[in-house]
């Protein structure tokens, strides 16, 4: 579950749903029970510093 907030996007995962770095907690993760809270802010740069980082969450899908 995602939602987009003025700041940047909360989700709602599953463990085995996490992203690496979610896993390594370079970004804000809490866990409530079974349930992972991830927070991805807009004002943040992707690990690489690059748009469209892999595990940027608002990187652009690809067109067929």
């Amino acid at each position: 579950m995602r939602i987009r907030l003025p700041g940047g996007t909360l989700k709602m995962k599953i463990y085995r749903e996490l992203r690496a770095r979610e896993r390594e907690r370079r970004v804000p993760v809490v866990k409530i029970g079974s349930v992972y809270l991830t927070w991805w802010s807009n004002s943040r740069p992707p690990l690489n510093d690059q748009l469209g980082a892999p595990d940027d969450p608002d990187r652009p899908k690809p067109t067929p």
